[in-house]
């Protein structure tokens, strides 16, 4: 128990220190949520009047959503075949889906909140129940990071990754982002958080399913 933990450690550390080498990309990132905040400010200052809480609220959403997608994406195309087999040797396909999972998850969760702080100054922030919204986003956040972190892994292994990964993320994170949009807009609109329990217990079930997915699905996929 104790190695596997200090390798999976040793994993995330070596995310950590991946991505920090390569700053170019999370600046990228970071780049693309300030420049799509400004897009939007431009678009809906001259008539404020038109941009409701149903539309501050998706709006919200396609940009984190799209910023999951070209955070995620790179998780495992951008892995060359020989550091894969040094990872092969060295520690178990589920330590490392786990450790991709894991750092793939706290990387959203500063982007999410990162860019909800951009957003809500920028546009205004018109949610009634804020610990809501918040704990929504940390949802969203494992969610996607899980979902996309396996859809990476498959689309890896496929001729033109990019093209699959478009196509088999979709119906993966079309009921999530079902289900986030619905908890949001009940924040936003400052109902009763038994209102949401149902949407919420969805939610934590799909991440739970996606997770164990990964865990069983991986090592067959790592061997591959």
């Amino acid at each position: 128990m104790t190695d596997s933990v200090r390798q999976l450690s040793a994993l995330m550390r070596k995310e950590f220190l991946l991505e920090w080498r390569q700053r170019y990309a999370l600046n990228g990132m970071l780049l693309y949520i300030v420049g799509a905040v400004f897009v939007c400010y431009l678009s809906f200052n001259a008539r404020r009047g038109q941009l409701t809480p149903i539309v501050w609220n998706t709006l919200f959403w396609i940009i984190l959503l799209f910023t999951a997608i070209n955070a995620i994406a790179k998780s495992f195309v951008q892995e060359r075949a020989g550091r894969q087999l040094y990872y092969y040797i060295l520690a178990s396909p589920e330590q490392i889906i786990i450790s991709k999972i894991l750092y793939n998850t706290a990387l959203m969760l500063v982007l999410a909140l990162l860019g909800f702080g951009v957003y809500a100054f920028v546009l205004g922030n018109p949610v009634q129940d804020v610990t809501l919204y918040l704990l929504t986003l940390i949802l969203g956040a494992i969610g996607f990071a899980a979902s996309l972190t396996l859809v990476s892994g498959i689309a890896s292994k496929a001729e033109n990754p990019a093209t699959l990964m478009a196509v088999l993320s979709f119906p993966i994170i079309l009921p999530l982002l079902l289900m986030l949009l619905k908890i949001s807009k009940n924040a936003l609109d400052g109902l009763d958080r038994g209102s949401s329990w149902d949407e919420i217990g969805i939610v934590l079930a799909i991440d739970a399913i996606v997770i164990t997915l990964s865990w069983l699905l991986f090592p067959f996929l790592w061997r591959s």
